[in-house]
Formats: structure tokens, C-alpha cells, sequence
């Protein structure tokens, strides 16, 4: 039996800390908000995500940083991209040891461009950061959460981590991958989140599978472009936390992005839908990133292209779709 400080109660790290429990682990589950760490330990349920979910007696919820750097050396970071950066920050101060950190974030930093991974060696250098890994694929958290059979994959520049972390998070009805493909993995999880945007334009717009089944296959083309000149491995995004967590995303109607680009498509303006909602569609300022990624490595990325300017620019979906069918013809290969 370990120890796991998971920081971020939402509803993915809420479910990863069912998970760690479930394989036999004391979980530290941090929360933000003060009020929903004291309704955990008053109902033994997240109440504001997964509010139908038991949660074991060995998850421990605390609002104190201080409190969740204490308990263990493995830290597991679930929290929104945008607040990432600050959040391990404000954790640095409280660390008196080297930690290993794993994390459950998808997304890519908007002033930096920075994935999680270099996030976190700038904030802990090397005198802190003693492992990373990522965890990514296709885990809807209320799924993943109540035990239905769910495949992921851990990825670390160290395989003997990766492994070691594989072996800590496998049990029943969770089942772990190892790779070292920390990029891959990283923008797998990240990018996918935008096409899941646009595939839910299409279905607030009444458009057929026809069109959903183009979108998903162009998504992970241009998706597997950018990854390879990052330095992903090809492999990556033909699995589960590439071309898997993709599918699940665009056609889930669990997923938050999705849900998101529905109501885009029926005409709602962003601003109104993102009032709404309490859970964070990370593909939104993904978006941005991945816009200033692909002009920077000249990578023609034409559906987060339109996603961005859905999003930032004010266009309609009819028009970005028309745009998307217009474009000039090549061969199935290129962009």
C-alpha cells in the first residue's frame, strides 16, 4: 500500500482518487474550495462532480496544500491547464523533499506554449522533480469513476517509472498502458479536445455521421502531424491515448467539449455557455495555443484553425464548415 496526494477534486481527479483507493491506496484529495472538501467529508461524495459516487474511507479531502504536500512524495496533478502553473507554484512551497508528479491535465499553456511536462521541470527544477509521467485515454471520469472497464495509458521519459506507476494504478477495472512517448501522450490529450469541439458543432448543427466520421478521421490527421514534428511517436496517436480518446471524446455525450460545441452549433454565444457551467472545457483555450503552434512549426491544421475562429474570431459555423469543404484538393496524405 502507498500513498497518493491527488490535487484537484473535479471530476477526473475525484475519479483517479476512487481509482487509487480501489487499487488499495491512502488518497490525500485536494480541493480548491474549502466547501467541497468539508461536503466530501460530511457526505462521502463529491457533490459538486460525481455526486452519485461513493467515496472510500481511504480518500482523505483536504482544502490545506500544506496538508497535501505532507502526506506523500507522489503527487497526481488533475487540475485546469491555466491554473496549473500557479497551483504547483503554491504546492513548491510546501514540498521538503524530492516528489514524483503525475499528471491527469490536458491542455498547453497559452503565453508559454508549454506542455505539462515543462511546466512542471520550470517550476520544480531538478532539486524537486524527482519523476514525471502523464496519464491519458479514453476515461470519462464518471465511467472510470463507478468502475466500468477503462484502458489509459502512463507515459514517462523513464520507463522503469512508467512501469512502477503501471503496477500502482492497474487493478480490476483499470488497466494501464507504459510508454515513453511523454509528448504524444501530452498532445493526444490536449488537441483532442478542440476536434471534440467541433464535432459537436456538427451535431448542434443536424449534420449525419457521415460528416462526424470526416471530421474525427481529418482530427487525427492533423493531430498526428503536429505531435510527429513535436517529437511524438506515430504509434501514440494511432492508440488509446491518441485515436482512443478521440473517439471517445467526439462522440461521447459525456464529454464537456462536445457538449460545449453543441451549443455553439445551435447559435449560443461562447461567453453565455461557459456562464453555465461549473466544469472546464479545456479545448477552448487549447485552442489558442494550438493556433500559435501550428503558424510557428507551419503545420496547416484547417479544423482547429476554424475552431479558433469559432471561438476568438466570432465566425459562424456555417461558415467555417464551408471553408472546411472548399479548400483546395490533395491527395489523402497531406493537410
Amino acid at each position: 500500500m502507498s500513498r497518493i496526494s491527488v490535487v484537484g477534486a473535479g471530476a477526473f481527479g475525484t475519479a483517479m482518487a476512487i481509482v487509487a483507493a480501489r487499487c488499495g491506496h491512502e488518497v490525500m484529495l485536494w480541493a480548491h474550495d474549502p466547501k467541497v472538501a468539508e461536503e466530501i467529508a460530511k457526505s462521502r461524495t463529491n457533490p459538486y462532480y460525481l455526486r452519485d459516487v461513493p467515496l472510500d474511507s481511504k480518500i482523505h479531502p483536504t482544502s490545506d496544500l500544506a496538508e497535501a504536500a505532507a502526506f506523500s512524495t507522489t503527487i497526481f496533478m488533475v487540475v485546469p491547464s491555466h491554473h496549473y502553473r500557479h497551483v504547483l507554484s503554491d504546492l513548491l512551497e510546501h514540498l521538503t523533499a524530492p516528489v514524483h508528479v503525475i499528471s491527469g491535465t490536458k491542455g498547453i499553456e497559452n503565453d508559454t506554449l508549454d506542455r505539462v511536462s515543462e511546466i512542471t521541470s520550470s517550476v520544480l527544477g531538478s532539486e524537486r522533480l524527482a519523476g514525471f509521467a502523464t496519464l491519458s485515454g479514453p476515461t470519462f471520469a464518471l465511467e472510470t469513476a463507478r468502475g466500468d472497464p477503462t484502458a489509459a495509458v502512463i507515459a514517462s521519459e523513464d520507463l522503469d517509472f512508467a512501469r512502477d506507476l503501471q503496477r500502482l494504478l492497474s487493478c480490476g477495472t483499470f488497466r494501464l498502458y507504459s510508454s515513453t512517448d511523454v509528448v504524444g501522450v501530452e498532445l493526444s490529450g490536449s488537441l483532442k479536445n478542440i476536434i471534440a469541439i467541433a464535432a459537436g458543432v456538427v451535431e448542434g448543427l443536424s449534420l449525419g455521421m457521415n460528416t462526424n466520421a470526416a471530421l474525427v478521421t481529418r482530427g487525427l490527421h492533423e493531430i498526428t502531424r503536429l505531435g510527429l514534428a513535436l517529437g511524438g511517436k506515430l504509434e501514440t496517436f494511432a492508440g488509446l491515448a491518441g485515436m482512443g480518446d478521440l473517439v471517445l471524446t467526439c462522440t461521447g455525450s459525456l464529454s464537456r467539449n462536445r457538449t460545449l460545441g453543441t451549443a455553439l452549433g445551435k447559435g449560443k454565444k461562447l461567453d453565455a455557455i461557459l456562464a453555465e457551467t461549473r466544469t472546464v472545457a479545456e479545448g477552448v483555450k487549447t485552442s489558442r495555443s494550438v493556433r500559435d503552434l501550428s503558424e510557428r512549426h507551419r503545420i496547416e491544421m484547417p479544423i482547429s484553425t476554424e475552431m479558433y475562429r469559432l471561438l476568438y474570431e466570432n465566425e459562424s459555423p456555417q461558415n467555417a464548415i464551408h471553408r472546411l469543404m472548399s479548400r483546395s484538393l490533395k491527395p489523402e496524405g497531406m493537410g
